[in-house]
């Protein structure tokens, strides 16, 4: 027999669920009190990364139906509420969102529901993409060197070659230079390639 469960969030300490399990129930859903989970936790935050929302997953079985007021309350963005309702959809959970009129977002009118989330989804994809390749670009013509700063300079990656030649150990150099052992493998594995490369 299919249990019926409720998710409800607000962002805030000062907000309340109330008024969303009273939407629900309105709406005919009738959830125990025992199968509401509740959480405040921002809406920033991908649903799979809410403490409430991953119980709610370990607790639901296939043939269980959720109960939601708002697209939001699956995920952050459309991309993410797409990958929950895939999860849930796998998982043999109903999902029903009041805000879409209470359809089940896994059956073919659900899906077709989808399918035009999946397409903002997409095109807030690319739109990021564009966006983040238009500023590099930008950057690169006003002169910015783009990635993060080097750790060491020209001149102390040569002093750490010329180091580690003369027997000096990765260790000893990341101590005496205040960096990870990692930065001094990388200085010495670049010098190592430009060894290969010079003739």
């Amino acid at each position: 027999m299919s249990r019926l469960f409720a998710y409800v969030r607000v962002s805030t300490n000062g907000q309340t669920t109330d008024n969303q399990i009273g939407e629900i129930r309105a709406a005919g859903f009738e959830v125990q009190v025992r199968r509401v989970v509740s959480e405040t936790v921002s809406g920033s935050l991908a649903a799979k990364d809410r403490e409430g929302f991953r119980k709610l997953l370990d607790r639901m079985e296939e043939g269980d139906i959720l109960v939601v007021t708002k697209m939001d309350r699956l995920g952050r963005n459309a991309m993410d509420v797409r990958a929950t309702v895939e999860l849930l959809a796998e998982m043999g959970v109903k999902v029903h969102c009041l805000a879409l009129g209470g359809v089940d977002l896994t059956s073919s009118t659900g899906r077709m529901t989808m399918s035009v989330i999946n397409a903002v989804a997409e095109f807030e994809r690319d739109l990021l993409i564009e966006r983040t390749h238009a500023g590099l670009i930008r950057a690169k013509e006003q002169g910015r060197v783009l990635g993060r700063p080097a750790k060491l300079s020209a001149e102390q990656k040569r002093v750490v070659r010329d180091r580690l030649g003369e027997g000096a150990s990765i260790s000893a150099l990341a101590r005496e230079f205040a960096v990870s052992r990692l930065t001094i493998q990388r200085a010495r594995d670049a010098a190592k390639a430009q060894d290969q490369v010079t003739p």
